[in-house]
């Protein structure tokens, strides 16, 4: 008798619709289906995968989707799960328990779960369907949005709520005039009062955008394209473009279709098991109606996703609703809100703050009795976000006066005071117990802890608490908190700034022989090049300096897509002459440059392959520029107006003195970069006020502003001192900026340095102004020394020929290639946009149909240079046949490697000018572009991404460096350009673990 299987048989989920939410709810699935009960199948109507919707509008400034996905389609095959890209379900037959797909396939259910979201609601105004008028929902969106705005000038955004200031945020960074047109009396006004409000729309119309309130739109008008809009009050908007984000509408057509029970204004009616009224089939994300409420945040999606994975592979939970709390960055601008912001008076009071000149509202309601947090609102500063709403949320009694919840206290503190199950991340539902429980098991540094819990991973807001947390629990548990600058070093850059100066050691060797182990990295060798550079100020190309650059200072330019340069010659003050104009013109126009204003009041030169650079600023010196340092964390410019020089209202000589300022500190290596500014008055049109330093022209002389910043989080500068004459005003800025640049942490902004520096800007008063330390000769020495020794960086360049042979693109021939595809756009040139993902080296064939590596047999000793070629600890480029070659002189390993010098992450030519390196003994190199780290030895990533690179054996017989390699047409079939498309038909040089191993080696000198 044969006996009976007990295997269950494996039930089948469909899950129709691919996005943030469905995902989740797969990613879930996976981490709880320890007994593999089901077969899952996803469909995603998009021609891509899952990616992270709510970071959107980040594609306007890399335009990669393969940046935002949220998991590789290969991550679906390798857990079992179907995903079936581009198609959708079109028909569920409920009772035959199928779904129907438009590309024809039928497929049987066991469990059917609807995660087909929302859809932009577009209101029915006469001419919503012209050409040019836009939803912002996918990335298809996105692409239509660009390519139309590329011929407009100025688009609208129909809706103030948080999608649409994203979308403004969006029309904005494609260079259009943006205006924002809300029915509401209030920007947000699910979220902020009318004086949050108010906060807010200053704030916007900052950066440069309109926002027009009580606005309701009559219709669009236009013909074969927008033209204008047209509103109810009889006003007109001339535009070219409209973008509508007036709300979302749930994706429920194949629920009604199918006869699931509704919401009377749509949405698919579950209870608190995401259950519908079909017991096989559950809905979540915002196409699910829970107890009246559909839920547009993904925070509440995501938890619906647990909630229902949870059930499925057999535990107990309900999903009882969810916090409609928020922190969002709307257009740079902080925005959250929690709990409720209203209420009567007589069971509420408001706390408010309010500080108009720099863009901060916060409003906190409080029990009458003072005693209980019931929710606010933060417009500005949010950085109390976290600690607020866990207050909130818990009901507890607050911990001290009420009024202190405005005032906030330190982070580091309420950490630790927070209770164990107050949520730390919002959009992954991580409280503090999970983040503690994790330090405990043995996780001890952020990106572990952020792996292996989630936290951070989505917008990203918490993470400094998180960070706190972090740092809280080890300390608690009796742990050091290492604040070493890498595995080379256990000193911060602090105090290898003072072993530096006190040990007077003028290069990195003597450093790492003395207090360093191993032979450095791409983190320590550009944080000691910069601290040599502000105390020595030796010519960072020098033979001890070069190779510890990172690729910016090492060619002494920012180094853009395609693995080229731009060039920005200094323009001090932004003050230039016409013939120094027509030159820069004359220079871009005969080397094919790409020319674009800067915002610091220069002219950026964009697109220079590195071996053209000497001739470029050949010509430039020879008209009168000199380096204007954009590549450094160094100087870059001191901004101005035209102050008295031409302005009516000046009263001070506001470009007169950025001149002096900028050509005083220029050359200055600093932690991070400087940005400066002098206004000529109070109308303040250089912004100071949000640069490193600033000052502001007054009747009685300039006040000065320090630890400004614009960027991803800005900060409104602090005034360090009033009514200063031009000589107090250097003697204070030298003061600041050497006490800064000897006290920073590496790659951190003065905003940054002073926000953590004990006793803020009093304490920075004191040492600047009435020197409490007793070492402001000190610092002024030290500036002087900078200012007596400084040489224009490019014009040594020029004119050594040494060093102008160090930008060569091969070391064995004088010919050039193109490394990059060019496309032209609105009358210039720019590269071509990034593929979106890897082509796997399995994918790549030979021109004899072999598997690139399958076949060794045929390779030989190619000469390839003599070992000057290449510089010491560093790499350099060789040309064989169609295919470039990176050759890496490890000298203080005394070894040489050669790997290919295509990145496979961009496909960018460029590994031979990244920093050399080890990691726990294993020899590496940087890629300068995006900074993935590959072994010299296998090829492998260390980064962790599936890719790797070609490592090929290398020979040195007397002077002459050799390399093992198969013949030309086994590596490239086509020229570098073709190498970069890495399709079927034309091969990289990249290759597995498998390749790199057989072909890697190292050898001793």
């Amino acid at each position: 008798m044969i006996a009976q299987s007990t295997v269950p048989e494996r039930r089948t989920i469909v899950v129709v619709g691919n996005g943030m939410v469905g995902h989740r709810f797969c990613e879930r699935l996976v981490e709880l289906d320890a007994d593999h009960q089901f077969n899952v199948v996803t469909f995603c109507e998009e021609p891509r995968a899952a990616y992270d919707r709510v970071g959107l509008s980040k594609y306007f400034t890399h335009r990669d989707a393969g940046q935002l996905m949220l998991a590789d389609p290969d991550w679906y095959a390798q857990h079992g799960i179907t995903l079936h890209i581009g198609d959708r379900v079109e028909r569920i037959d409920r009772f035959a328990h199928q779904i129907y797909s438009r590309e024809g396939r039928v497929l049987p259910y066991d469990i059917l779960v609807m995660a087909t979201g929302s859809a932009p609601f577009v209101p029915p105004t006469p001419g919503v369907d012209l050409p040019g008028v836009f939803v912002y929902r996918t990335i298809e969106d996105l692409d239509r949005m660009l390519a139309w705005g590329a011929t407009s000038r100025r688009a609208a955004v129909i809706g103030g709520g948080l999608l649409g200031l994203e979308a403004a945020k969006a029309v904005i960074d494609m260079g259009l005039e943006a205006h924002v047109i809300e029915f509401a009396s209030r920007l947000m006004p699910r979220q902020l009062d009318d004086r949050g409000s108010n906060v807010l729309v200053d704030k916007i119309e900052s950066l440069g955008a309109r926002v027009h309130l009580n606005k309701s739109t009559k219709q669009i008008v236009g013909d074969d394209r927008v033209r204008a809009m047209q509103f109810a009050d009889g006003a007109e908007l001339e535009v070219d473009m409209i973008v509508v984000s007036a709300g979302i509408r749930p994706r429920d057509e194949l629920a009604r279709e199918c006869g699931l029970d509704m919401g009377p204004r749509g949405g698919v009616i579950i209870n608190e098991s995401l259950l519908t009224s079909d017991p096989d089939i559950y809905a979540i994300g915002e196409v699910a109606l829970h107890r009246g409420m559909i839920y547009g945040l993904v925070a509440p999606g995501y938890e619906m996703a647990d909630v229902l994975a949870t059930n499925l592979t057999g535990g107990r939970r309900e999903f009882q609703g969810a916090d409609l709390s928020t922190k969002l960055k709307l257009m740079g601008v902080d925005v959250a809100s929690f709990g409720q912001y209203e209420a009567d008076a007589d069971v509420a009071k408001s706390l408010t703050f309010e500080d108009p000149l720099a863009g901060v509202y916060k409003k906190l309601l409080v029990t009458s009795d003072g005693r209980h947090l019931l929710g606010g609102m933060l417009v500005g500063d949010a950085s109390d976000f976290t600690r607020l709403l866990s207050l909130c949320r818990s009901g507890k009694p607050l911990p001290g006066p009420a009024s202190e919840l405005i005032i906030g206290t330190s982070s580091a503190a309420t950490a630790q005071e927070m209770g164990d199950d107050c949520q730390i991340c919002s959009c992954n539902n991580v409280t503090k117990a999970a983040l503690c429980a994790a330090v405990q098991g043995g996780v001890t540094n952020l990106g572990e802890l952020k792996k292996c819990t989630r936290a951070g991973t989505g917008c990203g807001g918490c993470l400094p608490m998180v960070n706190d947390l972090l740092n809280a629990e080890l300390q608690r548990a009796g742990h050091a908190i290492d604040r070493s600058l890498c595995e080379h070093f256990p000193f911060s850059r602090q105090e290898l700034f003072q072993i530096i100066k006190v040990k007077q050691y003028r290069t990195f060797a003597e450093l790492i022989q003395g207090h360093g182990r191993g032979h450095g990295c791409e983190i320590c060798k550009p944080a000691v090049a910069s601290i040599l550079a502000s105390l020595w100020n030796e010519q960072i190309l020098d033979r001890n300096h070069a190779t510890l650059q990172d690729s910016n200072d090492r060619f002494l330019a920012n180094i853009q897509r395609g693995g080229t340069y731009s060039v920005v010659p200094r323009v001090a003050g932004g003050e230039i002459t016409p013939e120094k104009l027509i030159a820069l013109g004359e220079v871009a126009r005969k080397y094919g440059l790409y020319t674009k204003i800067t915002g610091g009041q220069r002219v950026d030169l964009f697109g220079a392959p590195a071996h053209q650079l000497p001739n470029i600023w050949s010509e430039l010196i020879d008209a009168g520029f000199e380096s204007g340092h954009a590549y450094g964390k160094a100087l870059r410019t001191v901004k101005s107006c035209v102050g008295t020089t031409w302005c009516r209202y000046g009263v001070g000589d506001s470009v007169g003195f950025a001149i002096r300022i900028e050509n005083r500190y220029k050359g200055l290596r600093s932690p991070h970069k400087l940005k400066g500014a002098v206004s000529g008055c109070t109308r303040e049109c250089a912004e100071a006020q949000c640069k490193d330093f600033g000052l502001i022209a007054t009747e009685n002389g300039y006040n000065l502003y320090v630890c400004g910043n614009g960027g991803t989080k800005p900060r409104h500068a602090d005034l360090l001192a009033s009514d200063l004459d031009e000589e107090t005003c250097l003697k204070y800025i030298d003061r600041f900026l050497m006490y800064y640049v000897t006290t920073a942490d590496r790659l951190t902004r003065t905003a940054v340095w002073l926000e953590k520096l004990d006793g803020g800007i009093q304490h920075l008063r004191d040492v600047v102004i009435d020197d409490k330390l007793q070492i402001a000769a000190e610092l002024e020495a030290m500036m002087q020394r900078v200012v007596d020794t400084y040489r224009c960086e490019w014009k040594d360049v020029v004119n050594d020929p040494a060093k102008r042979q160090f930008f060569q693109q091969f070391v064995n021939t004088k010919e050039t290639e193109p490394d990059i595809e060019i496309v032209s756009e609105r009358g210039q040139q720019r590269p071509a946009d990034w593929p979106s993902d890897v082509v796997p080296l399995s994918q790549l064939t030979l021109p004899n149909g072999q598997k690139y590596g399958s076949n060794t047999d045929d390779c030989t000793w190619v000469r390839v240079g003599v070992t000057t070629d290449f510089p010491v600890d560093g790499g350099a480029t060789i040309r064989y046949g169609y295919t470039q070659i990176a050759v890496f002189n490890f000298a203080s390993r005394n070894e040489w490697y050669a790997t290919s010098n295509m990145c496979p992450h961009k496909r960018e030519f460029v590994l031979s000018r990244g920093i050399l390196g080890d990691a726990k003994d294993e020899p590496k190199v940087a890629c300068p572009l995006h900074k993935k780290t590959f072994s010299l030895k296998t090829g492998h990533c260390l980064t962790g991404e599936p890719y790797s690179i070609d490592t090929f054996p290398v020979r040195i017989d007397g002077d002459d460096v050799l390399l093992w390699v198969p013949p030309p047409g086994r590596l490239s079939q086509g020229p570098a350009i073709e190498q970069r498309r890495c399709d079927s038909s034309s091969h990289t040089s990249c290759a597995d673990a498998t390749h790199g191993s057989e072909l890697s080696a190292t050898v001793t000198a």
